[in-house]
């Protein structure tokens, strides 16, 4: 195993890159201050990397993986790690799928060995993929099919993206669950889940040397695979506003804007997330008054900007009050974006969004499984572990005319792509629950 580089975040922090011949990365987090530790498992694969007609194999083998192995019969990862006192699950997203346990100090080993077996030995059977197929679909008909939020959302994305896989659902599209074979599982566990196409977090209390000789020891014989390169599809620039609207389950009208974003590494998207924050964050927030608390035209409001790789949609979602139109929201929505585009944000609120983005940031490193989630993400999404720390530099560079000349490059009026939720005729409905953030979330 050698070490790559030696990286301290801050006093008394220090995160060490490793590789084994094989292409697997370690990001090791040495920190005693809490008997605990997080184990987490990264593969850059998510909804993104499927072809047409696979959508939703990334989610799918994500259950698969709970299964059973040549070494650990069906049911027994999960009781081991109870047994431990481990707390354990995985999710999967447009870039990546990842696995974690947040483990007390001293079980280093059992993780360790039930994780790599997973990634070297998995037996999957047509009788397993069926159960697990089942639990997807109707997975898929409470989370998409029969929320009205989630449906919303798909359309919307779906709408938005002509070309480009962001288009399609991480959970996938019905046709595509139903089709998936053996075979087709079989083949994606063999390409994406290799050591070359993995990164390795362990953040918390753990011993350096012995971590280090259990990665070599568990890990260190898998094989290398041949990783198909992403097919580098642009999506067309959209010159011209695309409406759907659909009658749903809603006890009043749902409007929900999308706006092509800039990706991750963009110099414009902490532009983005500052401008989000004047706009949709907090009850001062600027659409909140304007919708919610003052306008009173809505009952609740979110925003949702993409930390994707490429090219997301950043997106506003307004439930209405009953006898208000989705049409008055989206005035008030453009009317305030104007605003912004001509007028650009205080410095008040500027300085504000910075604070709150700041603070945000820290609370989201308090624990051993927050720091290696925040890890494992900016090293496969963002490229680089490292980049984590870059952010409150990032906001404080940007300035008001940053703000002015984005605003008038991401949210162009001909832009945008717009969904609008009907309630059924003469329906009777009830409330669907829908939270605050209707955005596509990673799937569990």
């Amino acid at each position: 195993m050698r070490l790559l580089e030696t990286y301290e975040a801050r006093p008394g922090t220090t995160i060490e890159r490793y590789t084994l011949d094989n292409g697997l990365v370690l990001l090791l987090l040495v920190d005693p201050q809490a008997p605990v530790f997080s184990y987490q498992t990264w593969f850059r694969v998510g909804s993104r990397h499927e072809r047409p007609g696979k959508t939703g194999i990334a989610h799918l083998f994500e259950h698969l993986m709970f299964k059973e192995t040549k070494n650990t019969p069906e049911g027994q990862f999960d009781r081991i790690l109870e047994g431990i006192g481990a707390r354990n699950n995985a999710a999967t997203w447009l870039d990546w799928t990842f696995y974690y346990e947040d483990v007390p100090a001293g079980h280093l080993e059992t993780v360790m060995r039930l994780e790599a077996d997973r990634m070297e030995h998995m037996s999957l059977t047509e009788k397993q993929l069926e159960a697990e197929r089942e639990v997807v679909i109707n997975e898929r008909r409470q989370r998409v099919d029969n929320d009205p939020g989630g449906k919303l959302s798909e359309v919307l994305w779906d709408a938005a993206f002509e070309v480009h896989p962001y288009g399609h659902p991480t959970i996938g599209w019905m046709p595509d669950i139903e089709g998936l074979s053996l075979a087709d599982c079989l083949a994606f566990y063999r390409t994406y889940y290799s050591p070359n196409n993995a990164v390795l977090v362990i953040a918390g209390d753990v011993d350096r040397e012995a971590c280090l000789g259990l990665v070599e020891r568990y890990y260190g014989h898998l094989e290398r695979q041949a990783i198909p390169t992403p097919e580098d599809v642009v999506e067309p620039e959209q010159h011209g506003v695309r409406r759907k609207e659909i009658e749903l389950s809603l006890t009043a009208d749902r409007l929900l804007i999308g706006y092509k974003a800039p990706s991750l590494l963009h110099p414009d998207f902490p532009v983005l997330e500052l401008l989000n924050e004047a706009l949709a964050e907090g009850d001062s927030a600027r659409l909140q008054r304007a919708l919610v608390t003052e306008g009173e035209i809505a009952t609740g409001f979110s925003a949702f900007v993409p930390p994707f790789r490429e090219r997301g949609l950043f997106e506003i979602t307004v439930e209405l009050r009953e006898g208000r139109t989705a049409e008055e929201a989206e005035a008030v929505v453009l009317a305030e974006l104007e605003r912004i585009m001509h007028e650009g944000l205080t410095d008040a609120e500027l300085e504000k969004a910075r604070n709150k983005l700041e603070t945000r940031f820290v609370r989201g490193l308090q624990t051993a499984q927050q720091r290696a989630n925040a890890l494992g993400f900016w090293e496969v999404s963002g490229g680089d572990f490292k980049r984590l720390f870059q952010q409150s530099d990032r906001y404080a560079a940007v300035g008001r005319e940053d703000i002015v000349r984005v605003a008038r490059e991401v949210l162009r009026p001909d832009g945008r792509t717009v969904v609008i939720g009907r309630p059924l005729p003469d329906a009777e409905v009830e409330d669907d629950g829908a939270s605050e953030d209707e955005s596509p979330g990673a799937l569990a």
